[in-house]
């Protein structure tokens, strides 16, 4: 079985030793994504529906440049902080799952990397 790390310039690099995602012979795991914009380097959390969005693209960017897609995703997990927040980010998070959702669990957290509010993992198929 073959073991390939995935990079792209379309969601944002790795702010530690771990790969944005890594890839084998049918399957993709896409590290924690949180809402770091790619193209200006800022993280995003100064509204809720817009860091989850950008948290969810850059999924989606990681996705796609492995061979995969959102569709092709059985499993995400959510990292919150703040579980008031659940409302918002579930109907954000519903606009990339109108048909057939993936598997999820969604945890509250005390703490994500550089103050972020959302943060999503997934295990993908491949295939587009």
């Amino acid at each position: 079985m073959q073991r390939i790390i995935v990079s792209t310039d379309k969601a944002p690099g790795a702010i530690g030793p771990y790969s944005q995602a890594v890839k084998t012979d049918n399957m993709v795991f896409v590290s924690g994504q949180i809402a770091i914009d790619p193209a200006s380097g800022e993280l995003i959390t100064d509204d809720i529906r817009k860091e989850t969005r950008q948290v969810m693209t850059n999924l989606k960017e990681v996705l796609l440049e492995a061979g995969s897609s959102m569709n092709h995703i059985v499993k995400v997990t959510l990292f919150i902080k703040d579980m008031d927040q659940f409302s918002v980010i579930n109907e954000v998070y519903g606009e990339f799952f109108q048909e057939q959702p993936p598997a999820r669990a969604c945890v509250e957290v005390s703490a994500l990397p550089k103050g972020a509010n959302v943060e999503a993992e997934a295990i993908a198929l491949l295939g587009g």
